[in-house]
């Protein structure tokens, strides 16, 4: 159960943090501080890919009251710009959502579709951990590897 005294968006980068941190920090990629878009469900990594590039890796949280379950959903940026939704028209510029990245680029039928949301009830940890796990496994198997230029998808 998440702790009374917190809200359930810092529960969220808690968990967040725990579960996915150490590889994303591992690879270079970094949570930034930024505590007002934390309160609205915006998290976002970012590293320096080198050449006038940045990468981000931004979850987007959506808390619903009681009874309805709680989503977030990863979108993958590429830029030479700091802030990854400012237009560019670097040629190695790609914004994408992870799930569109694994469905429909690589065709990788892990997910149920290229617009998927992972969902989970709220106040479970155990749910919540296990669905940053595969979005998490997802991003450092092939969104991280996509960003950085070394993994890109099979031509149609």
């Amino acid at each position: 159960m998440f702790g009374q005294n917190t809200t359930p968006q810092e529960n969220f980068r808690l968990i967040l943090t725990t579960v996915v941190g150490g590889a994303f920090g591992a690879a270079g990629y970094l949570l930034e501080d930024r505590p007002p878009q934390w309160a609205g469900g915006q998290y976002r990594f970012h590293t320096d890919l080198g050449g006038g590039l940045n990468g981000f890796i931004e979850f987007m949280h959506l808390y619903y009251a009681e009874g309805k379950p709680s989503r977030f959903r990863v979108t993958l940026t590429r830029t030479d710009q700091t802030v990854p939704n400012m237009p560019s028209t670097h040629p190695h510029f790609v914004q994408r959502s992870l799930a569109a990245l694994v469905v429909e680029d690589f065709g990788v039928a892990i997910l149920p579709s290229a617009d998927h949301w992972w969902t989970y009830a709220n106040g479970d940890t155990r749910a919540l951990g296990l669905a940053l796990g595969e979005a998490g496994s997802l991003t450092v198997g092939y969104g991280i590897p996509f960003l950085a230029g070394s993994l890109e998808p099979p031509p149609r």
